[in-house]
């Protein structure tokens, strides 16, 4: 049986709050990188999952899922994490 599309949505924001934890945790490995890499490295981790949880968030409303609040609690919080880190990152380095 394959998970709805509300509870991938959470898993993404996870994966993406675990994601940070770790940036975070290893940030001094990081530092011989690029501003760029590490902005690249921030995108795909960290904005990206938080993109993809949204649409399947949006994807669990729309196909009428039996929990439906998971959908779209998946969508506001993907939804305002990415566009924090985007805003973020916008301005790092």
């Amino acid at each position: 049986m394959g998970s709805s599309h509300g509870t991938k949505s959470i898993i993404l924001f996870v994966f993406s709050v675990i994601s940070l934890l770790l940036l975070t945790f290893f940030e001094s490995s990081l530092s011989g990188l690029t501003a760029s890499v590490e902005r690249l490295i921030s995108l795909l981790l960290l904005v990206l999952p938080g993109l993809a949880g949204v649409v399947f968030g949006v994807l669990g409303v729309v196909k009428k899922e039996p929990r439906k609040w998971i959908a779209i609690s998946g969508v506001l919080i993907n939804g305002l994490f990415a566009a924090f880190m985007t805003f973020v990152l916008s301005f790092a380095g």
